[in-house]
């Protein structure tokens, strides 16, 4: 009952773990950063980016400057540093990872099928669904249903699909061609840019 307590675990790690200030220990770094020649003008010193410094004077520098020092290759030989705002810095670097997985959300798929024998009505009024899914940032799945003896119509099926895509190439493209998998005849349509999607 006594060890209880180990099974509580630490439920937030940072995502971001970088050795500042005391912690690097290494006697000699590679300074890098845009904000160099800034920080040459505060210490009154000739400072040079990408180049190798003592660890020592460029913590003494990032003190003068009020600022730390934040080791940011570690693997690299010297290890690479930047003298900035530690918190400003994670604050960046939080703000481009939640950038990078907004970008890499998953996907809207929105399915659309047809049987070979699908008529003009019905397939204007699915090419209007197709345009509006785009329109939106989703892909559009379509495909070719072959029920039964309905497989015989393979080129009909492909025909459609073509046609289709032909139908939405101002609001997307298709990924590859036409291609059977199982009974269904599939393309993978996706979106374009908005900007060029509501060109006229």
């Amino acid at each position: 009952m006594a060890k209880r307590r180990s099974s509580q675990r630490k439920k937030e790690a940072p995502s971001f773990s970088y050795r500042v200030n005391h912690q690097i220990r290494v006697p000699e770094v590679r300074l890098v950063g845009d904000n160099v020649a800034e920080i040459a003008q505060i210490v009154g010193e000739d400072i040079k980016p990408s180049e190798v410094y003592p660890t020592r004077k460029v913590k003494d520098w990032a003190r003068q400057a009020d600022l730390d020092v934040v080791e940011i290759s570690p693997k690299a030989n010297p290890p690479v540093v930047r003298i900035v705002d530690y918190n400003k810095f994670l604050y960046e670097k939080k703000k481009k990872e939640k950038e990078i997985k907004a970008k890499a959300a998953k996907t809207v798929v929105k399915e659309i099928r047809f049987t070979p024998n699908t008529d003009d009505h019905d397939f204007g009024f699915k090419v209007r669904h197709a345009k509006s899914f785009l329109e939106n940032g989703a892909k559009v799945k379509a495909y070719v249903h072959f029920r039964g003896r309905t497989i015989v119509f393979k080129e009909r099926g492909e025909l459609l699909l073509l046609r289709f895509i032909k139908e939405l190439e101002d609001y997307g493209a298709a990924e590859a061609l036409p291609k059977m998998e199982g009974r269904r005849m599939i393309v993978m349509i996706a979106p374009k840019k908005k900007t060029s999607a509501k060109k006229k």
